[in-house]
């Protein structure tokens, strides 16, 4: 009989309806309920990604779904058996749901992996963190995957969303280094960087590897999707650095946040329609690389940072 192995597959969550967007938010916002208008806002952008759906929720079900495919099908130990389960920040089932999942199916042994190639504290950390004291509180042996930023699987399958968006340029009549590539994350607050925080350095490494493997060198990197705080965030932001380029008289860009794996908000909304927008109102022309979602790769890079963490224990 196969020992069952847990993995927690976190991610941020997102509402499965409009109408769970205000319960949603509040969570985000430490239990205060967001104002009128705050609260139409956000509905209004969830309602302009087409089709009014939350993709963040459905693909990541099935990146869950795929990723315990690929576990079972890469691992070489016939004595094991991995079973994913879902562990989400702010939304149901919570991380502490996900774990108390795994221990009420009788799991012993398990390894929590976040659906985000960097680390810093102040996101993969709070997963990590969370996850422990539950697992802590049941008694679940659990380890986790604190970053996989340059995993060569990773690598490669962005480099192949970069090409394949330049071969679009090419095809029509730009030339490949004519193009502007904008590499960009979900920006923190700037106090990360007194802390000595990983998270940066990790997507500068993240870029500057797909770029060498992509061969260009016309690429820089930007910030995205800040939060609206009192305090400083990272940045320059996307459409600070747009403008920017329009000064310089770039007239192609190819944004390629590779910080995000999932096509949700801050790529379908921030991205796609207002950054869109913007390269619309300065006239060049824009494109976004694929994200990568459930491709094969993404999962293998999964896969590989799993089975190797649950070796080291």
């Amino acid at each position: 009989m196969k020992t069952k192995v847990g993995v927690l597959v976190m991610s941020y969550g997102t509402p499965e309806s409009l109408d769970q967007v205000e319960a949603y938010y509040t969570h985000i916002r430490r239990g205060h309920a967001p104002s009128p208008e705050q609260l139409k806002e956000l509905k209004d952008r969830y309602e302009a990604i087409v089709g009014g759906v939350f993709p963040l929720r459905q693909n990541t079900d099935r990146q869950v779904h795929n990723l315990q495919e690929t576990l079972n099908r890469e691992n070489r130990n016939p004595d094991i058996e991995f079973v994913c389960y879902q562990g989400l920040k702010h939304a149901k089932p919570f991380i502490e749901d996900g774990v108390a999942a795994m221990v009420q199916d009788g799991i012993r042994t398990a390894v929590g992996v976040v659906l985000a190639p960097h680390y810093s504290v102040m996101s993969v950390g709070t997963y990590i963190k969370r996850a422990q004291a539950k697992a802590q509180e049941l008694g679940l042996a659990i380890s986790f995957v604190e970053s996989y930023h340059l995993h060569p699987k990773l690598i490669k399958t962005l480099t192949e969303r970069v090409n394949a968006k330049l071969a679009l340029f090419e095809e029509a009549g730009a030339k490949r280094d004519e193009v502007r590539v904008l590499f960009s994350a979900h920006s923190l607050p700037e106090r990360i960087l007194a802390m000595g925080d990983p998270y940066v350095e990790q997507l500068m490494a993240t870029s500057q590897a797909v770029a060498d493997k992509a061969g260009i060198t016309n690429w820089q990197f930007t910030w995205q999707s800040a939060g609206r705080t009192a305090e400083p965030w990272l940045g320059p932001d996307i459409l600070d650095t747009m403008h920017s380029l329009k000064e310089e008289q770039v007239e192609y860009v190819l944004a390629a946040p590779v910080g995000f794996v999932s096509d949700h908000l801050e790529v379908l909304y921030d991205l796609d329609i207002e950054a869109q927008a913007l390269a619309n109102e300065l006239d060049m022309r824009f494109q976004r690389i694929d994200s990568l979602n459930s491709d094969p790769l993404y999962m293998e890079t999964l896969s590989d940072v799993i089975i190797d963490q649950l070796k080291k224990g």
